[in-house]
């Protein structure tokens, strides 16, 4: 098939040329999480990318500062705040050791972690639970002399998949809400089955699955064996107070959301503000937790995808795939699309470039729990995944993409399907 016009006419403008180049560029790190010999990140490659468009003036300063969706990386801030408040709380870690210290099997204890991953990803980010809870369920199996891989690779899974159930469970829900202004209570009550549905799933398949059982790492003896970031020392220490005025602010915001018509960002940056009132924890130690990095990232990616669509080619081009029977509004198109650019570029660069196209409370359903459910499909997926094996090496527990994938594979598919069919 030829392709259309517009799309074979690149190269015809100069400036419209390295538009498009540029948006390559980006995106190729997007891909690779870096470009080859510089010491550049995917945020950095955003970065520079908007930077370039900026200078080659292709953007201007106004233009980019209109280009930034502001209401999703407000939302994203203040709920960085409250994560940081439970994290400073000690409330994950007092959360994952009293699970572990029920009178569970170890079929029981792999439920329970499970549950409380998703549940809690639902509300305050899959990333920070497995940057929390990792070194807590590592520990345990060290403790317990479990396998550790079914635990590690389910708490990351289980994060990805708990996140899809609300719209501030990770930060592509949070800009596919904000940009689609869709309900908070109506999102929720689409999304929570599945999600639950797919918990269950991911369950069974860790139970009921046959597999090479892994060995954990010897104990050693009492006092040395609780190794770097497990040592009780560098964990915060459980504070009742702390931990009850963040999950105050956290389930007044949930009301909030469910039932009033407050814009979601101004009601959590008030809640944050309330956080940030504090006699116990210094402002600068709340900031420490703010994940800068990735809020520059949807700054970088918000100015490159902004100048890209200026150009016409994305709208030609979906245009194109519409007349000739791909439609991204319609399921089958979006869950293939939506599937395949989450594991080439991550979810939110997929995410940001997929919804210019889209419209409707059906659409952006679809995209969130699609996006955020294909993370859990390869290692690089998601970046929950990639924390909770950094942090596992850091235990002495390896975790490679062939033992991922193992769960990963299966469990994606077994929730794409259980999506599809709730959905569709």
């Amino acid at each position: 098939m030829n392709l259309p016009e517009p799309l074979a006419a690149v190269g015809s403008h100069p400036l419209e040329s390295a538009i498009v180049g540029i948006f390559a560029v980006v995106y190729l790190g997007m891909f690779l999480g870096g470009l080859p010999k510089l010491r550049l990140d995917r945020t950095g490659v955003a970065l520079l990318g908007a930077i370039a468009l900026i200078g080659l003036g292709a953007v201007s300063t106004e233009e980019a500062a209109a280009s930034v969706h502001l209401p999703t990386l407000l939302l994203l801030f203040a709920f960085m705040v409250v994560s940081a408040q439970m994290r400073l709380g000690g409330f994950y870690t007092a959360v994952t050791r009293r699970v572990a210290a029920l009178p569970l099997s170890e079929r029981g204890l792999l439920g329970a972690l499970i549950a409380i991953a998703g549940g809690l990803s639902a509300v305050f980010s899959n990333d920070i639970i497995c940057l929390a809870m990792t070194p807590v369920v590592a520990h345990i199996c060290i403790e317990k002399r479990l396998d550790p891989i079914p635990f590690l690779v389910g708490l990351a899974c289980a994060a990805n998949i708990g996140s899809a159930a609300t719209l501030i469970g990770n930060p592509q829900n949070m800009l596919i809400g904000s940009v689609l202004n869709i309900s908070f209570g109506g999102y929720l009550s689409r999304a929570l089955p599945p999600v639950a549905l797919s918990l269950l799933a991911l369950w069974l398949w860790l139970v009921f699955f046959p597999r090479q059982r892994s060995a954990p790492p010897p104990a050693t003896p009492q006092g040395d064996f609780l190794r770097g970031a497990v040592n009780p020392e560098n964990e915060p220490k459980f504070d009742a107070w702390q931990t009850a005025k963040g999950l105050l602010v956290a389930g007044s915001l949930l009301v909030i959301f469910l039932f009033t018509d407050l814009p979601r960002d101004v009601a959590a940056l008030v809640g944050a503000g309330i956080l940030l009132l504090s006699r116990r924890f210094h402002s600068s130690e709340v900031m420490g937790f703010i994940d800068w990095e990735l809020l520059v990232l949807f700054i970088g990616l918000f100015v490159v995808n902004h100048a890209f669509q200026q150009t016409g080619l994305a709208s030609v081009a979906v245009a194109w795939l519409g007349e000739h029977g791909i439609r991204l509004g319609d399921s089958g198109p979006l869950f293939v699309v939506g599937v395949t650019l989450s594991n080439l570029v991550s979810n939110v660069p997929a995410t940001m470039l997929l919804l210019p196209h889209l419209s409707g409370e059906r659409a952006g359903i679809t995209l969130a729990l699609v996006s955020t459910l294909a993370g859990n499909l390869l290692l690089v997926g998601s970046i929950a995944n990639l924390i909770v094996c950094d942090l596992a090496r850091k235990e002495g527990i390896t975790i490679d993409w062939r033992q991922h994938a193992v769960i990963g594979l299966p469990v994606t598919l077994m929730t794409l399907a259980i999506v599809w069919f709730w959905l569709v």
